[in-house]
């Protein structure tokens, strides 16, 4: 049921950025004559509005299949310089209107991840965490090093701050630590009633991670209430969390460039869908208003990671394709079909490389699940 769970979430999340394409691609006066929820051979499916609706059998992707998307392979194959199409084909509209349409799907994932944060903020959830409490981990595993040691930290310190933030429990410790690899953080603690403050220089774990080498101690664990907002600052909390992860899935990219394992940092479509699958589980087992904001949490964050890939001037994806309407309106040129074939296998070729990174990821993954059962 695992599986089953993560799929029909992440059908949810790809038909949203599906639908972002579909509604202004038909307010632009282009015509969508195709609409998939998954991917490969058609099911069911049911004509609407000029539009051919479809289920189809791979539960993973979808399309919003517009007419004339590829009048450049055509005009290509026939050596022409530019691209022969109908009013209300994608490549028979105004480039800037085409970089709408290009846009419209990541934006609305992007907007889904606003919606998704403020209810999360609005419905609130419990949550179970060690105190803020330490144990070096150096004394638990001796193989292992830890930077809090070497700072001067001791087990039975109770973290109080990191550079100025306030620390209530080991998960905001965690939470912050794993985003700030190979960094100076500012730690205030308190021993024996003192406080003290040091300076902890944060290792890089595996998956590009930050970490100090510290421990929860299990005897404090306690159950917790996140904060509730009402409506108006809660809008504004999900778009000062959306902007928060924006930033720091970005700043996770570029860990990949800075030693972080690529299998261990990048998931593959098996991976995401049971990590969903889970999360709707375990989530709802602990009660619907926890289970409601876990897996809502959960899409928000997948949500933008497809906002931000799907952005990124590549062809094939979306931008590509805001790239080259962007280059057409603002210097008043047609790129050659030619020119959009040559670079659309370079496109190709990227995308095939990092599904096989991923796919290899997913099955470091899974052999390592199954090596700890």
């Amino acid at each position: 049921m695992i599986v089953v769970y993560g799929l029909i979430v992440l059908g949810i999340i790809v038909f949203i950025h599906e639908m972002g394409h579909f509604w202004v691609a038909k307010a632009c006066g282009v015509q969508v004559e195709a609409f998939s929820v998954g991917m490969g051979p058609v099911l069911l499916h049911r004509e609407w509005k000029r539009t051919d609706w479809r289920l189809s059998l791979v539960p993973l992707g979808g399309y919003c299949a517009m007419k004339g998307e590829q009048d450049f392979m055509k005009a290509a194959d026939e050596s022409l310089d530019t691209i022969d199409a109908e009013p209300d084909s994608l490549y028979g509209i105004k480039p800037i209107l085409r970089a709408a349409i290009g846009a419209a799907g990541p934006f609305a994932n992007l907007l889904f991840a606003v919606i998704a944060y403020t209810l999360v903020a609005i419905f609130g959830y419990t949550y179970y965490s060690a105190g803020n409490q330490i144990q070096l981990a150096n004394e638990v595993y001796p193989e292992v090093e830890s930077a809090a040691a070497k700072a001067g930290l001791l087990t039975g310190d109770k973290i109080l701050a990191i550079n100025g933030t306030e620390i209530e429990n080991f998960s905001d410790i965690y939470g912050f630590v794993a985003l700030h690899p190979e960094e100076d953080l500012q730690v205030t603690v308190e021993r024996n009633g003192n406080l003290l403050d040091f300076t902890v220089h944060t290792a890089m774990a595996e998956n590009g991670a930050g970490k100090i080498g510290v421990v929860s101690i299990p005897d404090t664990v306690q159950k917790y209430e996140a904060k509730r907002y009402t409506f108006f600052p809660a809008i504004w909390q999900g778009v000062k969390e959306t902007g928060t992860n924006i930033a720091l899935t970005v700043k996770g990219i570029s860990l990949l460039f800075r030693g972080a394992k690529v299998t261990e940092s990048v998931s593959g479509p098996a991976r995401i869908t049971t990590m969903l699958g889970s999360t709707v589980k375990d989530g709802f087992s602990a009660g619907f208003r926890t289970g409601l904001s876990s897996v809502l949490q959960f899409m928000a964050l997948i949500s933008i990671s497809l906002f931000i890939m799907n952005l990124l001037p590549i062809p094939i994806l979306d931008g590509g394709l805001i790239l080259f309407s962007v280059i057409e309106a603002i210097f008043g040129i047609t790129i050659s079909p030619k020119w959009r074939i040559r670079v659309q296998y370079i496109g190709l070729a990227f995308i095939a490389f990092l599904f096989v990174v991923a796919m290899a990821g997913d099955i470091h993954y899974f052999i390592g699940l199954f090596h700890e059962k």
